[in-house]
């Protein structure tokens, strides 16, 4: 029987032993054919798949939509408009994610600005602003305030 043991399929694809198994467990991977002695093998298309999820994973995908990917991959009724609709959905959910990382710069840059670097720990903004945000559950990224009144 040929094909690809686990640790082979893994140094194949560049992925460790744990997330081939992660793969099968979650579905993203058929469950392997098992040798007489209980050795996992798979087979070159086996080794596609996971290489096509590293690839959905280095674009933004989650596994989840990684899933709807392959589902989509392997239907005889999808369409491409399918896949472009799920891709512009990750677009646009990148396109959020994107601004609440630039709030989150922003703020982070007036901590920076606001923090005397001759105090204690114990008085620097940034530290206070941790311990005690003002909207403890919103974290946005552009609630931050400069302490002192400086509206730079």
């Amino acid at each position: 029987m040929g094909g690809y043991t686990i640790g082979a399929l893994a140094s194949a694809c560049g992925v460790r032993r744990d997330t081939i198994r992660y793969y099968e467990r979650s579905g993203l991977l058929p469950r392997a054919d098992r040798t007489a002695s209980g050795y996992r093998i798979y087979g070159a298309g086996d080794a596609d798949r996971v290489n096509f999820i590293k690839t959905a994973q280095s674009l933004g995908f989650t596994l989840n939509e990684i899933g709807l990917l392959l589902s989509l991959r392997g239907s005889d009724t999808a369409s491409a408009a399918d896949v472009v609709k799920l891709t512009e959905d990750k677009i646009r959910s990148l396109s959020i994610k994107l601004k609440q990382l630039k709030a989150i710069k922003q703020a982070l840059e007036q901590l920076v600005a606001d923090c005397p670097i001759d105090v204690p720990a114990s008085a620097c903004p940034i530290l206070m602003y941790i311990s005690h945000p003002p909207h403890r559950h919103r974290h946005s990224g552009n609630d931050y305030r400069p302490a002192h009144g400086d509206n730079s």
